[in-house]
């Protein structure tokens, strides 16, 4: 089997999921997944440090995800916490803390904190509409695992183990699993890397002309992720403020869908990295290829203010306008999103973490540019970054705690 049909096999396998999946998987993998069993970080979203990283620093993400949004069902809390425990240990035992074997978060959302009489530690507020023009569903399960590898039998074994559909994982035998603690009520897959979303482009969304570059590691044919347009992991950890969740992190997780037809048949290059990045980009031919000349920066940091692009080019840039969110000179979001097939179209899962969700609605604001909006020919969403090719479908925030608390955390550890 080639190395592209390999992909197409393994993405589907993924999206697909279930049992025969992931026996189909491990006959066609030809790389031993380690096992785990040594040392885990007290951050359930501590990954940078065992992650890859590309010649200029930058980290790349797992290839392959899953996320699981899941209903607490138990009726014994103080029993299911234990079992929840035990379950998710035996991920850690059987499956090495890396890209090579698996990483992974479990977060829980306000409507889960409802259920008890004491106050929440942290702030976590619901998720709502981020945009005038959005009409996303609103997520209101109790909990989200997101599972991640770059081997899709790690991430298909994991979520097997944890449904209760195999008693072993990676050779490891599983102590515990969620049946009668949770319910799940929805799944969500997707992938991010170089060739992926070139061989995943016969969906929704996108062009019959297969635009997507084969280098390209996102669907919308330029490269992101720069090391210094993320946030550390100290960055987006939760301090005292947040009682016995510090040493924790938000998580907001959408679900975008993507409309590319005029992106890739109307759009020409210059407006693709003029929206992309901002226009100086695009007049002074800065961007190569997807952009891994770039190094470490989008650059967008020497690009005119957005005011002043709106008004001499008619367009602002989508890193441009993330740029005026910085505070103290830093970005706010860690992103871990990823590109997805679900439902036959293409899209962006979207996870961010932060020290808190205002974090993200900061961010958000300021990708609506609403005050460029008022003072130019900029519209809500036409030539505003690329906010006219995205339209989101859902939307959620979760708290993800310490590892120590991520078995059914009570409100107020």
């Amino acid at each position: 089997m080639n190395d592209l049909s390999r992909r197409d096999f393994f993405k589907a396998a993924v999206a697909i999921g279930g049992t025969s999946a992931l026996a189909a998987c491990l006959d066609r993998q030809d790389a031993d997944v380690p096992q785990g069993g040594g040392e885990v970080p007290d951050r359930q979203h501590a990954w940078n440090e065992v992650l890859r990283r590309d010649d200029h620093g930058n980290i790349l993400a797992p290839r392959h995800h899953v996320l699981l949004f899941l209903d607490y069902d138990g009726d014994d809390i103080d029993a299911d916490r234990e079992v929840t425990d035990d379950a998710f240990g035996s991920l850690e035992r059987a499956y090495e803390w890396s890209h090579e074997g698996l990483l992974f978060t479990v977060g829980y959302s306000p409507y889960y904190f409802d259920r008890f009489d004491e106050p929440l530690d942290a702030e976590l507020p619901e998720p709502e509409p981020m945009a005038s023009f959005e009409n996303p569903d609103l997520d209101d399960g109790d909990a989200i695992v997101h599972l991640a590898s770059d081997h899709p039998s790690a991430v298909l074994g994991a979520e097997e183990a944890l449904l209760g559909e195999r008693d072993e994982a990676n050779g490891v035998g599983i102590d515990a699993d969620l049946t009668g603690v949770f319910e799940e009520v929805d799944r969500r897959t997707g992938f991010v890397g170089e060739g992926l979303p070139a061989e995943h482009q016969d969906v929704g969304g996108v062009p019959d002309s297969e635009p997507v570059p084969e280098d390209s590691p996102l669907y919308m044919g330029f490269k992101s992720g720069f090391s210094e347009s993320q946030a550390t992991e100290d960055g987006v950890t939760l301090g005292d403020n947040a009682g016995g969740f510090a040493g924790g992190t938000t998580q907001h997780v959408s679900h975008l869908h993507l409309d590319l037809e005029q992106w890739y048949e109307q759009d020409s290059r210059y407006q693709r990295v003029s929206k992309m990045f901002c226009p100086a980009h695009a007049d002074e031919e800065r961007v190569e290829g997807v952009g891994e000349n770039l190094g470490s920066a989008s650059g967008v940091h020497d690009c005119p203010e957005a005011e002043e692009n709106a008004r001499t080019h008619g367009t602002v840039g989508h890193a441009q306008k993330a740029e005026r969110a910085r505070e103290n000179g830093r970005p706010p979001l860690l992103r871990r999103d990823f590109d997805s097939t679900d439902g036959g179209r293409a899209g962006i899962h979207f996870v961010s973490l932060q020290d808190g969700i205002e974090e993200f609605v900061n961010v958000r604001e300021a990708m609506n540019a609403d005050d460029v909006v008022e003072e130019s020919a900029v519209g809500n969403r036409n030539n505003n970054g690329i906010l006219q090719y995205i339209t989101a479908q859902s939307r959620g925030n979760y708290l993800v705690p310490p590892r120590e608390l991520r078995a059914l955390p009570p409100a107020s550890p």
